[in-house]
């Protein structure tokens, strides 16, 4: 006699759950772009070899690296305001004079956007509160973990920033 198993639909659902994050991960993965032919190692041009916004090869002694968010002069001493990295929403504070900081926007706890409240970051989903100086969750929050920091740069009045 041959044992059966049955699935339940619990079990269904997470198979499947794993084998869709399997295939989107597989899709957002470097390398698995076909709209563009694979660059030839031996290809040296300077425009090819200049580091992205994302990148993290050093910049240029100097130079300042990332993309322009914000003027310094938008963000107030003290406070925080909402900006975007591309299309992905950010929060940027300024602790002290001249100190900026800069965070995903994105909730670590059901991943809303949060939004800048002077001297915090406010989740409207469940109500986590975020110290803008530093990311982290303030007591009693429903997030457990900060949120993700950024690489920010001022450089004279403009604030640069990279994932």
């Amino acid at each position: 006699m041959t044992e059966q198993r049955i699935i339940t639909r619990r079990a269904a659902l997470v198979i499947s759950g794993a084998g869709a994050s399997a295939i989107a991960l597989a899709a957002c993965t470097p390398g698995t772009d076909t709209g563009t032919a694979p660059a030839d190692s031996a290809t040296t041009d300077a425009a090819s070899q200049a580091p992205s916004a994302s990148s993290s090869a050093a910049p240029d002694a100097g130079a300042a690296s990332g993309t322009e968010v914000a003027k310094l002069a938008d963000i107030p001493v003290g406070g925080s305001i909402d900006a975007k990295l591309g299309a992905d929403p950010i929060v940027l504070a300024q602790p002290t004079a001249g100190e900026v900081v800069g965070f995903s926007a994105i909730c670590t706890h059901q991943q809303c956007v949060v939004a800048a409240a002077a001297t915090e970051f406010d989740c409207p989903c469940h109500q986590s509160r975020f110290d803008a100086a530093t990311g982290e969750p303030f007591p009693g929050s429903k997030a457990l973990t900060g949120l993700a920091k950024l690489t920010i740069t001022v450089d004279g009045d403009t604030v640069l920033a990279s994932a």
